[in-house]
């Protein structure tokens, strides 16, 4: 377990930078800049009758400059919002007791409804704009001052008009934004403080002591087999005292996108989703069934796992178990030297980079209570910097989450200057540099092994990432495929959850672990189902792994040349879908061959596994 000196030394994030506190004046006025940039928003739609029941008769020089006025606006305002609103979630995320912050948060939720409103008008509008092919295009091709970045918006608009068919009328999406605050985002937020303020009773060192549940989690990587047994059977009971108002909250989310989807015209809540992501059916299921294929390479691992442990077959509480003489805990700054060593070798400007978010304190990596789980990294536009969120233990799996994350952070950088709209990522590609900063760092850690039992524990905390985002995250997809399907007919209950979750792991997981100690309350703790905007929020994480990967191969033919065009993919990312980005670099992603491709790389670093 981590020492004292080294929870001392783990640091918190600075936001001061942005705005001076939660009661500044310096705050209160930015919300009150964003009213005023959506009454301005609001009248520009209105006095230019942007509406989807309006008639468009407008030259293309005149729909340029209509739709450029509205693209200033909306991409200002999306810009303060987004300062707002994670710089608002900094204090929600790392203290849910945090009333203040919780308040401020709400207000701007209301705000955010308007944001939605504007979109689906102009969406709406943009459709029937459209309607006229020859008209549209060439009013994309207007080159006068009003219109200068018009063409830098071409995919958005694009994208907007395509999407505009799955709009319900201007009134029917109106009341949904409205509703949603004390609907489905309701639902989202009480599941958070539910989830962030759950403590749990543990014995650690002779005492019974309440801990936060992300601490309690954070015992599943320990050395100890017996501390993790105890932690797995304490979270689970803790998971069960609170599933009754997480089974509401999943519920009453679910059930808000299948009446929305149906009402929309999309053929199912995975439709939505696929659009988002930027891919069809035919590659998701191309990608699915190579994962599928890979399944009995994971359970040899753990089988071979069970049999280092000593045991027959691998229990839940084992799978993140260490494996190898991979005793060491990290000091934060060892894994901050470590992280930008590798970085630095990689490209000197993600080095650059990196240590900036460091020196900058732009890291929270403290577990403490009222602090959620998991890891995030979130924008902050009008500074143009990042903001990590960590529960750092000093674990491998806890570095390389911490590289994973800085991933996304330079990511960011890469579009600083692309305006909102322009960098609206799908989650498909918004793993890119996440995966390739975790794969560096591996890949250094392995080769600087001193031992077979180093390299095996190496190899260990890779393949429990691994497996988790090829094999949990495609039990997580049946999971909610099945809950979708039976919550269209009827509420389901705790019970339901578990048993689905139960079921899904069996089929996924297989005889590579202990049937009788699976894990089913993964739908309790996974922030991930509760979202209503962003259902399926699982399969884009195995796409953004294996996409990942395909890519590290290519850097690896190509070596430093290879990082302009890299850099070059992320600044674009909000501008093509994955298969046009993913053929700058001559990679199929509609060809099963490309994803066998990258599970390949894991499955032989599996077989290395078994060989020592």
């Amino acid at each position: 377990m981590a020492s004292e000196s080294l929870s001392e030394s783990i640091p918190h994030w600075d936001l001061s930078n942005v705005y001076p506190g939660l009661g500044s004046v310096e705050l209160r006025q930015a919300i009150d800049q964003l009213q005023a940039q959506l009454d301005d928003l609001d009248n520009y739609l209105s006095a230019q009758q942007i509406t989807r029941s309006a008639t468009v008769n407008a030259s293309p020089t005149e729909l340029a400059q209509v739709i450029a006025g509205y693209l200033d606006r909306m991409n200002a305002a999306l810009r303060l919002n987004g300062t707002l609103h994670s710089y608002l979630h900094s204090f929600v995320s790392t203290d849910s007791y945090n009333t203040v912050a919780r308040r401020l948060a709400s207000e701007l939720d209301a705000l955010v409804v308007r944001l939605e409103r504007a979109d689906v008008l102009f969406r709406g509008w943009i459709g029937v704009a459209a309607a006229d092919r020859d008209r549209f295009e060439q009013a994309l091709a207007q080159e006068g001052p009003s219109q200068s970045h018009l063409r830098g918006h071409n995919f958005y608009l694009k994208e907007a008009v395509e999407q505009s068919r799955y709009l319900m009328n201007e009134t029917e999406e109106t009341l949904a934004s409205e509703l949603s605050l004390s609907g489905a985002n309701a639902w989202e937020k009480l599941r958070g403080v539910v989830t962030s303020q759950l403590r749990i009773p543990f014995e650690l060192d002779s005492q019974v002591k309440e801990l936060p549940i992300t601490v309690v989690q954070n015992f599943r990587t320990e050395a100890d087999g017996e501390l993790r047994r105890r932690a797995h059977e304490a979270e689970l009971a803790g998971w069960a005292g609170v599933r009754e108002p997480l089974a509401a909250c999943l519920n009453g989310i679910k059930g808000t996108v299948i009446t929305l989807y149906k009402r929309r015209g999309r053929t199912d809540a995975l439709h939505q989703a696929l659009d988002q992501a930027r891919i069809d059916r035919e590659t998701l299921e191309t990608m699915l069934a190579a994962m599928h294929d890979s399944f009995p390479a994971f359970r040899r691992y753990w089988q071979a796992k069970a049999r280092r442990l000593g045991k027959e077959a691998l229990p839940w509480w084992d799978l993140s178990a260490p494996v190898g003489r991979l005793e060491r805990r990290y000091s934060f700054a060892e894994a901050r030297d470590l992280i930008l060593e590798q970085l630095y070798a990689f490209s000197e400007r993600s080095g650059v980079f990196t240590r900036r978010a460091f020196d900058q304190s732009w890291i929270d990596a403290e577990p403490r209570a009222g602090k959620r789980g998991g890891a995030f990294c979130m924008r902050l536009p009008v500074v143009e910097e990042s903001r990590i969120l960590c529960n750092f233990d000093g674990s491998l799996d806890q570095l390389l989450t911490l590289a994973h994350e800085l991933g996304h952070a330079y990511h960011n950088e890469c579009q600083v200057g692309r305006l909102p709209l322009q960098r609206r990522t799908p989650m498909t590609l918004a793993e890119t540099a996440s995966i390739f900063n975790e794969t560096i760092v591996t890949d250094a850690i392995l080769a600087q092994a001193a031992s077979p039992e180093e390299e095996l524990g190496i190899l260990e905390t890779f393949l429990i990432g691994a497996s988790q985002v090829i094999v949990d995250i495609y039990s997580r997809y049946l999971f909610e495929k099945e809950v979708f399907g039976r919550r269209a007919k009827a509420e389901l209950s705790a019970d339901d959850f578990c048993d689905i979750m139960l079921r899904s792991q069996q089929e996924t997981y297989g005889n590579g672990l202990d049937a009788r100690h699976l894990n089913p309350y993964m739908w309790a703790w996974k922030p991930h189902y509760y979202s209503a905007g962003l259902s399926f929020y699982n399969f884009p994480y195995a796409f953004g792994l294996l996409f990942g990967l395909g890519l590290y191969a290519v850097y690896q033919e190509r070596g430093k040349t290879f990082l302009p065009e890299y850099d070059a993919l992320l600044r674009s990312t909000g501008e093509g879908t994955a298969a046009e980005l993913a053929a700058r670099f001559s990679l199929d992603i509609r060809q099963r061959a490309f994803w066998e491709g990258s599970l390949k790389v894991i499955e032989k670093r599996i077989e290395r596994y078994l060989v020592l």
